[in-house]
């Protein structure tokens, strides 16, 4: 009886997760998580894990040269997660691309680094998206 139901299971998975009228196929499961590494000025990089599916799509439409909210926004957390280099990092559960932030959380990530930023966000409005990886 265990068994099925564990095939009944699988049929109704496999059957939602495949569509049933477009005959396209569709992922019905995230990515874990990406990492986005952006340039501020032409020079220096940062990295960032999305784990939103929300931001990890804007994040691609960028890379690809689309247009959308580009400003990445994100609370400054005192932990290197994948901000390899760095002593901080963004908290990837307050993140968000932004068109529009305020002044005081602009800078190169090394005002970050220094405490140079009055904010406790950091919104590099220079930042493009030149790199999209899987974790490690």
């Amino acid at each position: 009886m265990a068994m099925l139901g564990l095939a009944a299971t699988f049929v109704a998975g496999t059957f939602f997760a495949g569509g049933c009228s477009t005959g396209q196929v569709r992922s019905v499961t995230a990515r874990p998580g990406i990492v986005v590494t952006f340039e501020v000025n032409e020079g220096e990089r940062f990295r960032v894990l999305l784990t939103d599916p929300v931001d990890q799509a804007q994040a691609q439409r960028l890379l690809d040269g689309l247009d959308g909210p580009d400003i990445p926004n994100g609370r400054v957390v005192r932990e290197t997660g994948v901000n390899e280099g760095w002593s901080w990092s963004l908290d990837p559960a307050d993140f968000e691309f932004a068109d529009v932030t305020t002044e005081v959380c602009d800078g190169q990530p090394s005002d970050v680094e220094r405490g140079a930023l009055t904010s406790d966000r950091y919104c590099p409005w220079s930042a493009r998206v030149v790199e999209i990886e899987p974790p490690s």
